[in-house]
């Protein structure tokens, strides 16, 4: 095996379980994902992607917002046993 060596970061734990997920979905790991964007750097000479803030009208950011809380669990949402269950639900709001 080749010589490696390690890098130390930190990293929210919410973050890295989302990143562990995303990765695992192309079969890689968070290492594998390093070592990719890593590389990719080198090849281009800098980083992979553009840097920019993202700009989003205030209604979107508001509906992030509430994504985030209740993904968060500081709101709580509706929820459905079934997806007859929302659209009935969603008829009777008519």
């Amino acid at each position: 095996m080749a010589k490696t060596a390690n890098i130390n970061i930190r990293i929210d734990p919410e973050t890295k379980a989302w990143a562990e997920q995303l990765f695992a979905s192309f079969g890689i790991t968070i290492t594998d994902a390093i070592n990719i964007f890593l590389r990719q750097s080198l090849m281009v000479g800098g980083l992979p992607f553009e840097m920019k803030q993202p700009r989003f009208n205030a209604v979107t950011e508001t509906a992030m917002q509430e994504a985030r809380d209740i993904a968060s669990g500081k709101v709580s949402a509706k929820s459905y046993a079934s997806a007859r269950e929302l659209f009935e639900d969603l008829d009777s709001e008519c």
